[in-house]
Formats: C-alpha cells, structure tokens, sequence
C-alpha cells in the first residue's frame, strides 16, 4: 500500500488537526448548526448531538481516518489498495461525487457570506445601512470569487496551502467568535438564550431531534464524503491518529457551541425567533454588531472570519476530488484542480441562480424538496453523507477487517488499545445501525 509519490505531508499533527478541523469547521458549524438547533428545540438538541458526535460520529472518524494513512491514497485508490478490481471503488467514486455536488451549492452560500463582508464595508465607507441583496450577477459573481480563491489554496499543495492556511486563519476566527459572544452576553435578556441553548428540556427530545443531531454531527464532521479519509492519507506513520481525531472532534464541537452562545444571546434579547431556520445568522447578527461600539468594522472582521472557515471547508472538498486526478490518473496538480474547479462551476450555476431568486426547479418536488439548492443539499449533504458512512462502516466491518483498522489506529496510539475492544462494537454495531435509521427517514421508509 506504498503512497504515490510527490503526494504530499503533514508537517505535523498539528497541520493536520487545524486542516482537519478547518474541514469540519465552516459553515456546518457557525451558520448550520445554530439554526437546526433553533428547530429542534435548543439545549435538548445540543445534548442529544453531543451524544452522538462521542458515540457515533467519533469511531467512524476513526475508522475513515486510519483508512486513509494504511493506503496513503485518495478514496478510489484506498479501496482499490485494499480489494483491488473489485466493485467497492465505487464508494470512492461515490465519496469524489459527494465532494463535487456539496462544493458546488457550498460555495454559493459561502460567497453569500463574502457579499455580506463587502456590503457592511461599503455601508462603512458610504454611510449607509443597506446589506446585501443578491442578483442573479452578483450571486454569480461572488460564487466564482469564492470559488476561485479555492482553486488558489487547493493549486498551493498540502503544506504551502492548505496547512498554512489553516495554521493562520482558524485561530483569528476562534478569537473574532470570543469577541461576538461577549458582547452578546452584555445585551438585555441574553442570559435567557444561552439557558435555553444549553438546558436541556427533556421532554423534547423525540425521534426527529435524535435525527436530526444525528444528521448534523456528519455533516458538520465532513464524514462520508473522503474528506476524513483524503486528509489522513498525508499523515505520517508516526502521527497518533486517535488524538488526531480526538482533537479535530473536540475543535469542531467546540466551535459549534460557540456559534450557539453567539447567536442565542442575541436571539433572545433583540425578540427573534429562534427557528427562524436557515436565514438565522444573518437576521440576529447584524443586530448584535449594531449594537456594538465599531460594530460595523466587528462585522466586516467577522464575516471575513466567516468566510475563511468556508474556505477551509471547501478546500478539503475540491482536495477530495484533486487527489484523486493526481493519485490516480498522475495529473499535475495544477491542471487538476482547475479541471475540477471549472466542472464544479458549471454544477453550481443554477444552485447560484437559486440564491438569486430564479429557480425553474421552485414548481418541482424532487425527493421531498423544491428549489435547486435544497435538492442539491438532500441529495448530497444529506442522503450521500449518510449513505457514504454507513457503507464504509460495512467495509471496514466485512472488507478490510475491524483487527487490521485496530492495528492501525494503535499502531501509533497506547490508549487506543484500552478502548479498542468498545471501538470495535460501537463501529460493528451501534454506528451502522444509527445511520440505517437516518437513511431509512431520509427515504421515507
């Protein structure tokens, strides 16, 4: 299972760890998981998840992770390193797929973010209040910047662009977060959302908060789409992959109830709603950042911030897809990433086109969902992701063999072999099952 070369490594844990959790961290966490948690019920939720980020998500993390540092491949070549000519390389091409269709409505959303950032800086410079509105060219427009800039990282390699990158910008955007919540907790009434968004109510916990914590805690860790697996391919032999993941799991869930306490605050003491769904950050945040001293000039830092974890996000998922013309088919990574790049823009016209209002899809229900942009979501955020995890979940079970992964993760890792025996039962048992639920209600079963 020797690695291509010229692939590319980690200078270190921790280049993966912030890569990683720069993968896991974006616009999962600070504009995803707030508003799914104001749906379902806020601290009822945020327990729920908790439980099954630890229980579920975790071992599966484990198991892409140390998939991708045995093969030191991209997800087409991992499988076919392990059953060669067999038809498990389908999942990879599947996980490049997945990586591809999230990418190309991601970045619309994530350009979105940019125009916000560019809208609070005009009304800087010009006096006034308005944000933006999006056309049909603007849409457009910001969606190419967003998606070049990512093209840009991607072209730099593992360690001149995406390392560094994210050696640099996650720490900025954490302390920008610190900045938001404090001044939130000094509104009237905060403290009223920061109980409802950490207290649980157990009464509401039913089938479709357990669901949707579920949902989230894959989406939010980029599992199921070769993200996990592509990143831990540039791992060393000497890197600890446990605490690799241990700490890329702790820096995402982290983030994400950060984006809670940023948000809840606010909700409660300018009187939003907090199921106000996918348009919440952006209705409280400008009250918030309105009612700060230099708030305008706190926005601009902070949608920038914002920005960058998009980036991040959408670096590992064009990576997926790069690696693969690279590994595979010994493309030069420029011409790669530009391929991908360009095929990715033209899926994601009409996701653009959707943001601007004009969607010939909006009369037509495609798997439960109108609107291009959500049946791009369904389809691959949410039916791919978990149908992704619970088939690699069977080939780690049947194919490679849960004691080879074992030996892998502890290969580098005394406290893996304590736990291994419980990792063992929760990947074999509890994780595909839990993910069968979800797919199962995703269908409509």
């Amino acid at each position: 299972m020797g690695a291509p070369s010229g692939r590319g490594q980690w200078s270190s844990q921790l280049g993966f760890v912030l890569a990683a959790a720069g993968s896991a961290i974006g616009l999962g966490n600070i504009w995803r998981f707030p508003y799914v948690a104001g749906e379902s019920g806020g601290g009822a939720f945020v327990l729920v998840y908790l439980i099954c980020v630890v229980l579920i998500a975790l071992p599966v993390m484990l198991l892409e992770i140390s998939l991708g540092r045995a093969t030191q491949r991209n997800p087409v070549g991992a499988f076919q390193a392990v059953r060669p000519g067999t038809a498990w390389r389908a999942l990879g091409y599947l996980a490049l797929l997945t990586g591809l269709g999230i990418l190309s409505y991601y970045a619309v959303i994530a350009g979105k973010v940019v125009a916000y950032c560019v809208s609070y800086a005009g009304g800087m410079i010009t006096g006034s209040a308005e944000l933006y509105q999006g056309t049909s060219a603007s849409t457009l427009l910001y969606f190419t910047l967003f998606l070049v800039l990512t093209i840009l990282v991607v072209a730099g390699g593992v360690q001149r662009g995406i390392e560094r990158w994210a050696k640099v910008l996650m720490p900025l955007l954490l302390i920008t977060m610190f900045g938001v919540i404090v001044r939130g907790l000094m509104l009237p009434g905060a403290l009223d959302g920061v109980r409802w968004f950490l207290m649980p109510e157990f009464a509401k916990i039913d089938g479709r908060v357990v669901l949707s914590a579920m949902a989230q805690a894959f989406f939010s860790l980029s599992l199921g789409m070769g993200a996990m697996l592509t990143y831990g391919s540039y791992l060393s032999k000497k890197d600890d992959v446990l605490r690799c993941g241990a700490w890329v799991v702790v820096f995402d869930t982290g983030i994400a109830i950060l984006a809670g306490l940023m948000i809840f605050p606010a909700v409660f003491a300018l009187s939003h709603d907090p199921a106000a769904g996918p348009a919440l950050i952006f209705q409280v945040l400008p009250g918030v950042f309105a009612e700060m001293a230099g708030g305008g000039a706190v926005a601009i830092f902070f949608f920038f911030l914002l920005s960058v974890a998009a980036l991040t996000s959408t670096v590992s998922l064009l990576e997926v897809v790069t690696a693969y013309f690279v590994d595979e088919r010994g493309w030069p990574r420029a011409k790669a990433v530009w391929a991908v790049g360009g095929a990715t823009f033209v899926v994601g016209i009409p996701s653009a086109l959707d943001m601007a209002g004009i969607d010939p899809f909006t009369a037509v229900a495609v798997v439960g969902q109108t609107g291009f942009l959500s049946i791009m979501d369904f389809l691959w955020g949410n039916l791919s992701l978990a149908f992704g995890s619970f088939m690699l979940c069977l080939f780690g079970i049947f194919v490679w063999g849960l004691d080879r992964a074992s030996d892998e993760i502890g290969s580098t890792s005394s406290v893996f072999h304590r736990i291994s025996a419980v990792w063992r039962f929760f990947v074999r048992w509890v994780c595909p099952v839990s993910i069968a639920v979800i797919l199962a209600t995703l269908v409509g079963l």
